[in-house]
């Protein structure tokens, strides 16, 4: 059985190893992990991983991420990427080789440093935030008002049909991919809500009940973005998609023993729910 109480889908293996913190309680060691930032970019070793602090003697202003197996991370963001040695990566890149608990350490790291960036100055006033001691979490010293990271919960859907999957092609982002329903949780809504209405925008569907399967951190749908995934089959099986083309570009049964090539990448929530339904036939 794996954390998201299903034990058709594999578990992330090593996911515990990665705790986030806000804060260490001291400055950083030359032997914690050094998470150095440009754009949206992860400065790695050789080995593919993150280096150590004391790898980077110019690298300043470190940010407190977590740990992974209780080895205390930074991170921090770079002007100049070529005055540090090593190899710039996407998160992407990260995620396809690295085991769970780097890809989240990563993702964490673009988070923070996008935020930081981007949330410097209090939305109220006008006045320059500053960092709340032991949280992740910046408060105007002019008026109060305090920021914390915003989170955006996304929802993931296996449509199914007896001996079927659905899977559609989005018009935007990895168009040539067979993927999965999906779209953001709206202020008010219900993840379950969500899930419903996003099959009958997008699909045309009417669903039964969704039952959750998984989630996941997920870097590149921006800062904060939370997967949850879920599998829902069809209340009436004769029923066909019918496409929304400002979302999809086109939506298709496909016999669960016969899917694409196309499928998204194994370390996604969208593959593993593939899989799932595979596994159950």
């Amino acid at each position: 059985m794996n954390p998201g109480g299903t034990a058709d889908v594999p578990a992330r293996t090593g996911a515990a190893g990665f705790l986030p913190v806000a804060d260490h309680g001291r400055p950083p060691d030359p032997d914690d992990l050094a998470l150095a930032v440009a754009g949206r970019k992860l400065l790695t070793g050789a080995d593919g991983r993150p280096p150590r602090v004391g790898e980077l003697p110019a690298a300043t202003g470190w940010v407190a991420v977590g740990t992974v197996d209780g080895v205390p991370a930074w991170t921090t963001e770079v002007g100049e990427p070529e005055s540090l040695p090593g190899r710039w990566r996407s998160w992407r890149g990260l995620a396809a080789e690295l085991p769970a608990p780097w890809a989240d350490l990563a993702g964490r790291a673009l988070c923070l440093v996008t935020w930081r960036r981007t949330h410097r100055w209090c939305g109220a006033c006008r006045a320059e935030l500053a960092d709340v001691p032991g949280e992740t979490a910046r408060r105007c010293p002019a008026c109060g008002l305090t920021g914390y990271v915003p989170l955006s919960v996304a929802v993931l859907t296996a449509i199914t049909r007896p001996g079927e999957l659905l899977l559609v092609r989005h018009a935007h982002g990895p168009t040539e991919l067979w993927a999965l329903v999906a779209g953001f949780v709206e202020a008010g809504e219900s993840l379950e809500a969500a899930v419903r209405r996003e099959a009958a925008e997008e699909v045309g569907l009417t669903l039964g009940r969704p039952a959750y399967v998984d989630s996941q951190p997920w870097a590149l749908s921006g800062p904060g973005t939370l997967l949850a995934g879920f599998t829902a089959a069809v209340t009436d099986p004769a029923a066909e998609p019918v496409v929304d083309r400002a979302e999809l570009t086109e939506a298709r049964w496909f016999p669960v023993d016969a899917l694409p090539a196309e499928l998204p990448p194994a370390y996604s929530l969208s593959r593993w729910l593939i899989d799932a339904v595979v596994a159950r036939g």
